[in-house]
C-alpha cells in the first residue's frame, strides 16, 4: 500500500515538473522570438541579461526561503562544473543564434534533433543500446515533426520559406550541445550535493562569466548604446522582454534540472517535442482564424 502511495506520489512530481517545464517553454519561445524581432542585433547581449537575472532571483530565493542554499563559490567546485557549464552556454547561444535566424516553425525542426541526438549520447555514455519502444517513439516524434511542415491544405500547396543553412547548422548544433547537456547533468548533480538549485546557479553563473567576454568581441556593447540613440529602437521591448525570459529562464532551468534528476535524460526530452507540437497547433489555430477572418 506505502509502495502503491509512493509511485502515485512519484508519478504526480513527474507530470507537475514535466507540465511546467513546457508552459514555461512555450512563453519562453514567444518572448525570445518578440525580443529578436525587434533587437537581432544584440542575441548575445539579450542571452546575458537572462543568465544575470536568474543568478539574482536565486539570490533573492535564497533570501525569502531559507530552504533554498546557494553555493560556496569555491575553485575546487567550479572547476567541476566547467564541462556542463560549458555546454549549456554554447547549447543556449547556438538556439538563440537559430531563432533569430528563422520562423518558430522551422526552429521546432532544427530542434527536433534534440530527442534522436540525446537517445545517441546518453546510449553511448551509459553504453547501452536504446530499447525498440525508445527508437519507435522518437520515430514518432520525428514523423509529427514532418507532418509539422507539411502543407496545411491539400488543395493549395503552400510551403514555408526555407532557412538559411547557417541557421539550420546553428540549430544542429545547438540539438547537439543540449542532448550532451543533459548526459551531464546526471553527472554534475553529485558535485552540486545533488541540489538542482545549486547546479542551477552555477550553471547560470558561470554561463554569463563565459559569455561577457564573447558579447564585448563582437561589439554588441557599442551597438546597444548606437540603438539607445535610434529614436526608432522598441526599447522597451528589449528591457522587458530580458525581464520576462530572464524570470521564466530562471524557473525554466530549475524545472528542467529537476525533470532530468527525477526521471532521466531521454524521458526529458520527449517533452520538448510535445511542446513544439503545442507552439505549431497554436500558429496553425491563429493561421486559420486568420485566413477564415478574410474570406
Amino acid at each position: 500500500m506505502d509502495l502503491t502511495k509512493l509511485n502515485v506520489s512519484h508519478n504526480v512530481q513527474v507530470a507537475g515538473v514535466v507540465s511546467f517545464y513546457m508552459s514555461a517553454a512555450l512563453v519562453m519561445v514567444f518572448v525570445n522570438k518578440a525580443v529578436l524581432n525587434s533587437s537581432p542585433e544584440l542575441p548575445l547581449l539579450f542571452l546575458l541579461n537572462q543568465l544575470v537575472l536568474a543568478v539574482v532571483l536565486l539570490h533573492a530565493s535564497a533570501l525569502l526561503f531559507p530552504r533554498i542554499e546557494i553555493p560556496r563559490l569555491e575553485f575546487s567546485s567550479a572547476k567541476k562544473m566547467i564541462p556542463v557549464t560549458l555546454v549549456n552556454v554554447m547549447g543556449l547561444v547556438f538556439n538563440i543564434l537559430c531563432l533569430r535566424g528563422v520562423e518558430a516553425s522551422f526552429f521546432q525542426i532544427a530542434r527536433g534533433l534534440v530527442l534522436p541526438l540525446t537517445i545517441v549520447v546518453s546510449s553511448v555514455h551509459t553504453r547501452t543500446i536504446p530499447g525498440a519502444r525508445v527508437v519507435l517513439a522518437a520515430g514518432v516524434v520525428a514523423c509529427g515533426f514532418i507532418l509539422g511542415v507539411a502543407p496545411h491544405t491539400l488543395t493549395t500547396i503552400q510551403w514555408r520559406s526555407a532557412p538559411s543553412g547557417i541557421s539550420i547548422i546553428y540549430g544542429v548544433l545547438s540539438s547537439l550541445f543540449i542532448a550532451v547537456h543533459a548526459v551531464l547533468i546526471k553527472v554534475s548533480l553529485p558535485h552540486a550535493h545533488n541540489s538542482t538549485i545549486q547546479l542551477a546557479y552555477w550553471q547560470n553563473l558561470g554561463s554569463a562569466i563565459f559569455l561577457a567576454p564573447f558579447i564585448l568581441i563582437q561589439g554588441e556593447y557599442g551597438m546597444l548604446f548606437e540603438l539607445m540613440a535610434s529614436p526608432d529602437w522598441n526599447g522597451k521591448m528589449f528591457v522587458w522582454g530580458s525581464i520576462i525570459t530572464g524570470v521564466f529562464g530562471f524557473l525554466l532551468c530549475v524545472a528542467g534540472l529537476l525533470s532530468i534528476k527525477i526521471t532521466s535524460p531521454i524521458t526529458h526530452m520527449f517533452s520538448s517535442p510535445v511542446r513544439y507540437w503545442a507552439y505549431g497547433s497554436l500558429k496553425i489555430f491563429s493561421q486559420g482564424a486568420y485566413l477564415g477572418s478574410l474570406r
